[in-house]
């Protein structure tokens, strides 16, 4: 790949969610804007390598992607009154509202946290809502979006495509709603912003571990949200999360990229700032009252961690609880999962076992990688390495993160070591 087309992919990493939010605002129509922008792409692949990548990339993708809408909307004869509205309103807006992205970062009514509450609008199903927007502003790929969602990728397809012409029909207001209606669709943006987040922080699939642009998109979308309802405590649990799991960034992978699991990180390069911004988002939501929701639940375990100096000072006991709480309140076998691991570690590894177990026959974890990972570790603090091995075999084979099966597989060749029998002297 030539340096040019690195440079255009990297562009399009940082510039294509900003673009399809302006296209969006300007066009009306998510679908179209998305194809808009897609179009500009097109012209960078063919223009740049010869003409050199421009000033200012974003710019010239979204004057691109303009001139095109310009186009479209004249040679589209049912469209001729909107065609000259619309044409008019290009061609005389000398795109200063997308040149300057600083003030688009600032703005309390960001092209981009609209596109959230658009993509999330109550005339789509929830999983639309969540898969349209993580495609539109995490540009995730739909076999990530698949995996994330443990459903197939056909399916996937499927709702986005439905959710734009859905969309479209339907007329919906490119806008922050306010009011009622702004409480209503708050879980539902709060759940994908995570879920954007969190592929970042455990890429599904491809040869990185982590994708730290996506984290910071995430971050930046909820700390928006976050002064757009100050009052609201699950906002600012959900920023208190993602505050504190982004200070592992840089422990969570080695020189070489290779994963390392959170009680082998050096606490050291754990960033500070972002633990304090962290813990201070949680207090917060605190302060304001009431019973925590799930992301504040979840930053409450995420905080024990934060506030542990080594892995052996770690509340887990206090963690175990926390789980408790949150399998309450939202129940699902993920989370389940996750409360075998804080049992193991308060109680030992029996105890976790026993929970893991029960969740083998759950059909939603059926290809969930991390189901046999969890088991596998248990089995071998449990000394049942060969059954470990297996386990940490069949993860492997179910992950789609070259860096995590390589590690996964490691451990399993750990435990046939472990498992053999000693050698006569």
């Amino acid at each position: 790949m030539s340096d040019t087309h690195r440079a255009i992919e990297a562009v399009w990493r940082i510039e294509s969610a900003r673009l399809i939010a302006g296209l969006a605002r300007i066009v009306r129509d998510v679908g179209l804007a998305e194809e808009l922008a897609q179009d500009a792409l097109v012209a960078a692949l063919e223009q740049w390598p010869e003409s050199g990548v421009p000033d200012k990339p974003g710019a010239w993708l979204m004057g691109t992607a303009k001139h095109r809408a310009i186009d479209l909307f004249r040679r589209n004869k049912r469209l001729a009154r909107k065609c000259e509205e619309l044409a008019h309103a290009l061609e005389t807006q000398q795109e200063m509202d997308v040149l300057d992205v600083d003030a688009i970062d600032d703005h309390i009514g960001d092209d981009l946290l609209r596109l959230v509450f658009t993509a999330c609008h109550p005339v789509l199903s929830t999983e639309a809502r969540v898969a349209l927007t993580l495609r539109l502003l995490g540009g995730l790929t739909i076999e990530e979006i698949a995996r994330a969602f443990l459903v197939s990728e056909p399916t996937v397809a499927q709702r986005i495509v439905r959710a734009k012409r859905t969309l479209a029909a339907a007329r919906v207001p490119f806008e922050v709603p306010s009011g009622a209606e702004l409480d209503a669709r708050l879980s539902s943006v709060l759940e994908v912003i995570y879920l954007i987040f969190n592929e970042g922080y455990a890429a599904t699939a491809g040869d990185d571990w982590v994708r730290p642009a996506l984290c910071e998109d995430a971050l930046r979308l909820g700390r928006i949200l976050a002064e757009l309802v100050p009052q609201e405590p699950e906002v600012h649990g959900l920023v208190a999360l993602m505050e504190i799991q982004a200070s592992r960034l840089r422990a969570r992978v080695g020189p070489s990229g290779e994963p390392i699991l959170l009680l082998d990180q050096d606490r050291a390069r754990w960033d500070q700032l972002l633990i304090r911004r962290g813990l201070v988002a949680l207090e917060r939501a605190e302060e304001l009252g009431g019973v925590l929701g799930p992301h504040a639940l979840q930053a409450a375990i995420a905080a024990c961690h934060a506030r542990a100096r080594t892995p052996e000072e770690t509340d887990w006991e206090r963690i175990a609880a926390l789980y408790d709480a949150l399998a309450q309140l939202a129940p699902s076998p993920v989370v389940e999962l996750n409360r075998a691991v804080a049992l193991a570690m308060a109680f030992g590894p029996a105890a976790g076992l026993e929970l893991v177990d029960a969740l083998t026959s759950e059909p939603s974890l059926k290809a969930y990688h991390l189901l046999p990972s969890v088991r596998g570790d248990l089995l071998a603090k449990l000394g049942r390495f060969g059954e470990a091995r297996a386990e940490f075999e069949r993860a492997a084979s179910l992950t789609r993160n070259g860096r995590e099966r390589t590690l996964l597989l490691e451990r399993a060749a750990t435990c046939s070591r472990e498992a053999a029998p000693p050698q006569p002297g």
